[in-house]
């Protein structure tokens, strides 16, 4: 071999490995394509909105059905129930008390009480208690507070002293006070006269009665008078 010769390529063993072509890398990445995801269609809600309106409308139609239909129901058995007639009852009030007085007639006619079979229906009027005194006690006409009243209810006791110590024939039942506040007590007084007959003066007692009971002193709680 000359001093100009190439250097001999070694040759390759037969156990080594085969060499990578050159430029290449020995690792390589790799890209993962992920599909973006396509949009979810939505529901429109103004369908659902409007069959729930729908179905609302629905239920309150048939609940107004029935609770009219109780209503009417309820009524003509009441009014079934007043075979004895009906029976006029007029009450005059001092001013002050006037209003849940008037609650509790309605409470009263509404439920068509009867007192000896008649159905008692209740009116009540208001008129300070020098006029009554004075029509009762025949100072001034029996029209100026619409005729004689089956019962009365000044604001204290002294109006039912004046009455009994002038009139007392016209008393047709002991006074009862029906409440209290200063200066007053109101006591309800049963009327006597030709034109009172017994079923009125016993819807009369029957209706002070009523004013006793739990619902009507509440009214008279909330109008400041105490229960007696």
């Amino acid at each position: 071999m000359g001093r100009h010769s190439l250097p001999e390529e070694p040759v390759p063993h037969p156990l080594d490995p085969p060499k990578r072509p050159a430029g290449r890398s020995e690792t390589t990445g790799s890209h993962r394509i992920v599909a973006k995801k396509a949009p979810r269609r939505r529901i429109a809600k103004w369908p659902l909105v409007a069959l729930g309106l729908v179905v609302l409308a629905t239920l309150g139609v048939v609940g107004w059905n029935w609770a009219d239909s109780v209503l009417n129901n309820r009524a003509e058995a009441q009014a079934a129930s007043c075979n004895g007639g009906r029976t006029d009852v007029r009450i005059v009030v001092t001013p002050q008390i006037t209003k849940p007085v008037e609650a509790a007639a309605a409470r009263w006619n509404q439920d068509l009480t009867q007192v000896h079979g008649s159905c008692v229906h209740v009116a009540v009027q208001s008129k300070p208690a020098s006029d009554v005194l004075n029509a009762l006690t025949g100072k001034a006409s029996l029209d100026t507070i619409g005729g004689l009243p089956d019962g009365w209810i000044p604001e204290s006791s002294y109006w039912v002293t004046q009455l009994s110590k002038a009139k007392p024939d016209v008393i047709g039942s002991p006074a009862m006070p029906i409440g209290s506040g200063p200066p007053a007590d109101y006591p309800f007084v049963g009327l006597s006269g030709k034109s009172i007959d017994e079923v009125q003066q016993r819807g009369t007692q029957s209706f002070r009665a009523f004013l006793k009971e739990p619902a009507q002193l509440a009214d008279f709680a909330a109008a400041g008078i105490r229960a007696s």
